[in-house]
């Protein structure tokens, strides 16, 4: 959906220009786009986060108004650094939303050094250069620059905010820089950064990739500091921390993170369930859930719930030479009948990108769209 939507724009940029600048730029930009969806794919932030689509279009608006080239841009800024002149706000907002290639990446992060060296110590105002320059990263695929920014001791404030570390973090996870992205959580918490949910998450699920005691001591002390401080730990980082802690082979554990999972009602929560109850031996509890989801009386459209394959394979290896083995085995050909078992993995779950708030919102306004014409008061023809 998103890549249809940059194409569309794309195309009518360059009906409303006979520009070669410009039309070299939308080819540029639409191709950036398409190799940060193929080769950076997202696996833990939805699009409202992200925002790639609306970055896009900021870009295309931005090229279609700028008069003059952006090599001239490009030349006249990179002269007033030379010359030591003041960078101004607009400036470096400009130059950001010009930059087409890693090249001209370079410039960018060259002007932000010399922006921060002249208003380190000044309040910026609303607008955040981090989230801009790091989207930037993000449709470039450039994760190690991304990196290399946030952890340079000379940008240090540059990046006050979750948002451009949730960004960087996320890329790096999807190229599956696990290290790195652990680096970037303690350069957080060095600088003084406050996670928000979005960082819980990623967190959690680099720790659960590298899957050592080491990255488990990590999950579990960043749970227990979020926790501690009353942060919102979302039910997606408690599912991946159940799911870490099983395996760990710590049962006990999962049970109590479990526990604190406001709604299980999700797919997600009913796999893990099972696979919670299947190793703490709790055979009789998990065919309960299990035959639940089996007599579901949900409406024709509605889905009932599944399992994946690799959980009741878990059930079924755990009831062997038990008194419950062949109740759980007619119980699960049942299920596979009625097709409620898939092939899917469980990890899928823990890593399927949430869809997020913008569709769901603009979904709900449909109804509100104007029927007329502002400027005319004439009914608004049918799509």
């Amino acid at each position: 959906m998103a890549l249809r939507g940059l194409s569309s724009c794309v195309s009518f940029v360059l009906r409303q220009s006979h520009s070669p600048r410009l039309e070299v730029l939308c080819s540029a930009v639409k191709f950036n786009c398409f190799t940060c969806r193929i080769e950076a794919r997202r696996y833990l932030l939805s699009e409202d986060v992200v925002r790639l689509d609306d970055f896009q279009k900021k870009k295309l608006a931005v090229a279609r108004q700028l008069s003059g080239s952006k090599e001239h841009f490009f030349n006249a800024l990179n002269k007033k650094m030379e010359t030591n002149q003041l960078i101004l706000k607009d400036e470096l907002k400009l130059l950001l939303l010009l930059c087409q290639s890693p090249e001209d990446m370079v410039m960018a992060r060259k002007a932000i050094y010399r922006y921060h060296e002249e208003n380190g110590n000044m309040i910026f105002g609303e607008f955040r250069f981090g989230p801009l320059f790091m989207r930037l990263c993000y449709e470039l695929g450039l994760a190690d620059l991304a990196f290399t920014t946030l952890t340079d001791k000379r940008l240090k404030g540059f990046f006050p905010d979750c948002t451009s570390f949730n960004l960087a973090i996320d890329l790096l996870f999807s190229k599956g820089q696990f290290e790195g992205v652990l680096e970037l959580i303690r350069e957080m918490k060095a600088q003084g950064v406050a996670f928000n949910k979005d960082t819980f998450t990623l967190a959690f699920a680099t720790c659960y990739k590298l899957n050592t005691p080491k990255s488990y001591q990590i999950c579990l002390a960043l749970l227990e500091e979020g926790q501690t401080k009353v942060s919102f730990i979302p039910r997606h980082a408690y599912c991946i921390a159940v799911a870490f802690a099983l395996k760990q082979d710590d049962v006990e554990r999962a049970k109590s993170i479990y526990s604190q999972i406001m709604n299980t009602d999700s797919r997600l929560c009913q796999n893990l369930r099972v696979l919670l109850l299947a190793m703490a031996g709790s055979i009789k509890d998990a065919i309960s859930v299990l035959t639940t989801a089996l007599l579901s009386d949900s409406l024709v459209f509605v889905k009932k719930p599944d399992f994946c394959q690799e959980v009741v394979d878990v059930l079924k290896k755990r009831s062997e030479d038990g008194p419950w083995k062949m109740q759980v085995e007619h119980l699960v050909n049942q299920l596979q009948q009625a097709g409620q078992v898939n092939p899917e993995r469980l990890d899928h779950l823990l890593y399927r990108t949430p869809t997020g708030k913008r569709k769901l919102f603009s979904f709900l306004h449909e109804g509100n769209r104007r029927t007329s014409s502002q400027r005319t008061l004439r009914p608004l023809l049918s799509e």
